[in-house]
């Protein structure tokens, strides 16, 4: 498999969020449709989300537009990290877009994830831009380990994806 390690690209949105952006890209020997229902189906997700050591336990997972996804993520040391994801737009088998912080009303530091499952022969190049709603949110996340959080995120997608 080849793949691309994600990292903190200062000119991938712009001038105007470059600052509050984090992009992580990797390129999957699966096709685009594989890799959307992996993303998508709440029958995968407990498989593969999170990073090395985690595991989630799932509560809802509504993939429509409006709909919720609450888990629960389980770390190694025993914490527990409560998520919700709000669904903006689902185009697919190509984008999700949606807003992803903790599973509370109104949650300040929640962010805004752009998915895209790019087609290349086959294969898909999947890119996540994360975005804070200011860069000392984003500079917070990138100091705790996002992108490398994230990496081990999309090692383990592309483990569970050869079980598919």
């Amino acid at each position: 498999m080849t793949s691309e390690q994600g990292t903190i690209d200062p000119t991938a949105a712009g001038a105007s969020t470059a600052d509050r952006e984090i992009v992580l890209t990797r390129v999957f020997d699966a096709r685009p449709e594989l890799v959307f229902q992996a993303w998508t189906d709440p029958r995968h997700l407990p498989h593969w989300w999170g990073p090395d050591g985690f595991t989630i336990t799932l509560h809802e997972c509504e993939v429509r537009v409006g709909g919720t996804c609450r888990f629960t993520m389980h770390g190694p040391d025993g914490t527990d990290y409560p998520n919700r994801i709000v669904y903006r737009e689902i185009v697919r088998p190509e984008r999700l877009v949606y807003d992803h912080g903790d599973d509370v009303d109104d949650d300040p530091n929640m962010f805004l994830v752009t998915v895209t499952f790019g087609d290349e022969g086959g294969r898909t190049r999947l890119t996540s831009r994360m975005l804070f709603p200011t860069a000392a949110q984003r500079n917070g996340a990138a100091a705790y380990g996002a992108v490398e959080l994230g990496n081990q995120t999309m090692a383990k997608l592309a483990e569970y994806l050869k079980t598919m």
